[in-house]
């Protein structure tokens, strides 16, 4: 059976929670990140967050494999030029499978349908081994910042429609 990626609804909360906080705590556990110096962490995801987010307009996209929920992203529309990838998940056990990248390319092409004419990802700037593969699929990065309440710098990358 094919892998298929379909809309996420209010429904999948639950399911995308798991996926989001399974697939973030590896890097929680590496770079030492908990919910007390880092509450907004995916590895510390929640409902509600997920559910504010919908109400925001952030489209969920849920990768099943034989059947089984095991990885999402979610896009946001910024404005007309602009869209957000975000939340970017592939549970543990199922990753090196290329489903992360079928996943960005979902996105991608939902933004070109939404006309949009870049792609953004905040990510830790201390991964570059996840810059690398971000890149290879075609982003690159514009920015670094630091935020008061993070306790990591954040690389800005981009992706953009020719």
């Amino acid at each position: 059976m094919e892998p298929r990626i379909r809309l996420g609804g209010k429904e999948d909360i639950e399911i995308l929670v798991e996926i989001i906080r399974d697939s973030f705590q590896e890097v929680a556990d590496r770079f030492g990140l908990n919910e007390q110096n880092s509450p907004t962490h995916p590895s510390n995801c929640r409902a509600e967050w997920l559910a504010r987010e919908m109400n925001r307009g952030v489209a969920f996209y849920i990768l099943e494999a034989q059947g089984r929920p095991v990885g999402c992203v979610g896009l946001e529309k910024i404005n007309d030029e602009v869209c957000y990838l975000e939340r970017l998940a592939v549970l543990p056990r199922e990753q090196k499978k290329g489903f992360g990248e079928a996943l960005v390319k979902h996105a991608l092409s939902q933004a070109r349908l939404w006309k949009a004419f870049r792609v953004q990802i905040g990510i830790l700037a201390d991964d570059p081994a996840l810059q690398n593969w971000y890149e290879k699929l075609g982003f690159e990065e514009v920015e670094r910042k630091n935020f008061p309440h993070l306790m990591f710098e954040v690389a800005f990358m981009a992706y953009y429609f020719l």
